[in-house]
Formats: structure tokens, sequence, C-alpha cells
């Protein structure tokens, strides 16, 4: 008889099943915004950033904070064009500011923020958030536009935190454009690559309609408004050249 162990070869292991590939990203198919001015102060102006790829809209966790009725804080109604703003960012990255037409076109202004998400939501928790973007005034041949300044010093509720920076649209942020396409309001959670970003690489986004307010060419203020005439936080963006 032959050597029982030589029946006991050992066998080889089976393949492990290959990786399932990533989910595809979906074709982009936001549109170029407007280029038609409604009135002399009025343009088409540019935005934002920091994300991931195609996931699926997560149901959102709260509701949007918003100026109720589109009423100021000194009782002025709010008068000027609208805007779709978007507030996205991992929780513990920056927060970027998505600036479109409207939910469907291109961004027309990409800013990364001098804040991280969780601090900007702790402060959104309290009621009320004040953001200033400071600029340099130029010398009077320079003819950049308010809104195409590329640094800004940033302010939030008074305290100043940094800068805050304009970029072109990255692939990811067109990526999360395109997700939230569907989306005209709200808030909520998107996942994110939890394989890079770890166990808070989920990115939450708060997505509202602003009143874009005209002062000069040295300012401009983003309103955010409620349709329903919620009582929730209000949130104000400013533009400002000073100097």
């Amino acid at each position: 008889m032959g050597d029982p162990s030589s029946s006991m070869e050992a066998q080889p292991s089976a393949p492990s099943p290959p990786t399932p590939p990533p989910p595809p990203t979906p074709s982009l198919s936001l549109v170029q915004p407007s280029t038609k001015k409604k009135n002399k102060h009025a343009r088409v102006f540019r935005v934002f950033r920091n994300v991931f790829r195609s996931f699926p809209i997560m149901t959102p966790v709260c509701k949007l904070p918003s100026l109720p009725g589109g009423i100021l804080p000194d009782g002025r109604s709010v008068t000027g064009s609208r805007i779709t703003g978007t507030l996205f960012g991992y929780r513990k990255g920056r927060v970027s500011l998505s600036i479109q037409e409207n939910p469907k076109t291109l961004p027309t202004l990409v800013v990364e923020l001098a804040i991280q998400t969780n601090v900007l939501q702790k402060e959104m928790s309290l009621g009320m958030v004040r953001i200033a973007l400071e600029s340099e005034k130029r010398p009077d041949k320079d003819k950049t536009k308010l809104l195409e300044e590329p640094l800004w010093t940033m302010y939030c509720n008074g305290k100043k935190s940094g800068y805050g920076v304009k970029r072109e649209a990255t692939e990811e942020d067109l990526n999360v454009m395109e997700v939230l396409k569907a989306v005209s309001m709200g808030a909520g959670v998107l996942p994110g690559k939890s394989e890079a970003e770890g166990p808070d690489g989920e990115m939450a986004y708060m997505r509202a309609c602003f009143e874009r307010v005209v002062g000069s060419k040295d300012s401009e203020t983003l309103y955010m408004l409620s349709p329903d005439g919620n009582n929730g936080p209000e949130l104000s963006i400013f533009f400002v050249r000073i100097g």
C-alpha cells in the first residue's frame, strides 16, 4: 500500500471572488446657465467643491434653516434674483459653497470656506449664521467682478475664521451637484468614500433657494429663503469689497 499521506496532499485553495467594481459615475446632465441678464446689475455668476462619487441620495434628516417667508431681519421684504445655493462637505472637512442658477445647471461659483462642516452645523443649531467674505478693493483700472475675487477673508458670526478660496468646480463637485439635481431644498447626508475617509466619511449637505441682493459693485448678499415660512435658523452670506 502507498503512503497514506500521499492521498492527503494539500489541494489548491479556491480563488477568492473578484472585488465588485465601484458604482459607475453618472453621466453629467447639468446644463449651462443662462446668460440673459435680468437688469443692469444682474448677471450669471460662478460656484464650488470637496467630495465624492455616485451615491444614492439619503433621506434628508432635518429641515434646511432659512429666512422665514422671504423677510429680512429688519422686516423689509427681499427683492432680487433667486439662485440655488448648496453647502456641502465631509463632517471633519471644510465646507464648500456652490451657487447655481437652478439645481439643473452647472455651478457658476464654487468657494471653499474656512470652516469645518461639523463646526458650521453647531453654529446653525444656535439659530443664526452670518458669513462675511471680504476682499480688498482693486485699482479702478482692474475690472475684476466682486464674485470673481480669488481670495476672501472669512468671518462667521463676527469671528475671523481664515480664508475662503474661489476655485473651478472639480469633477467631484459636479458629481455631487448631479446627484442632488432633483433636490430643490433640504438637508441630509450622502455616503462618502469610507475606505479613504474612515467612519466620518459621510458628507453632509444643505441646499436652499437664496435671494441675491446687489447693494453695489462692491457689495452683494445671499439670504436663504423658506417657502413655507417656518421659523427655523437664519443664514446670510455677505460678499464685500473694502478698503
